[in-house]
């Protein structure tokens, strides 16, 4: 499988962007929660240099999101993170619609056993 530092371009304060911005677009209050936040940044920022796979990467959203580190739209946020790395890959236009649908569901912890075998089997086919 393709390994790299996929988070390496994204630090913290750009998801903590991100999730403003998808607040803000939707009138919602954009600010950190007490309990995910500071244990979600330590997370990110410890991992996100870390050279691995693009399976990991959307493991890794996913465990965020799961932390709720913001009041709201943490799917979302980490969603788009994801599917905008795999946006960047150089694959066809109907690949890469699949994949970013793949791992969204995985990041919001909504994907089937189908889906995560299929998004496993697409990152293995990387190369």
């Amino acid at each position: 499988m393709n390994s790299r530092t996929w988070l390496a371009e994204v630090p913290w304060e750009m998801v903590v962007w991100q999730n403003e911005q998808l607040c803000k677009s939707k009138n919602a209050h954009h600010g950190p929660t007490s309990d995910g936040h500071a244990e979600c940044r330590e997370l990110w920022e410890e991992l996100r240099m870390k050279m691995m796979h693009l399976d990991e990467m959307v493991d890794l959203c996913r465990k965020c999101h799961r932390l709720a580190p913001f009041t709201n739209y943490n799917g979302n946020t980490f969603s788009a993170i994801a599917r905008a790395l795999i946006e960047a890959l150089e694959i066809s236009r109907d690949t890469a619609t699949l994949a970013r649908s793949l791992a969204g569901h995985i990041v919001a912890g909504v994907a089937s056993e189908e889906e995560i075998r299929a998004f496993k089997k697409f990152c293995e086919n990387l190369g």
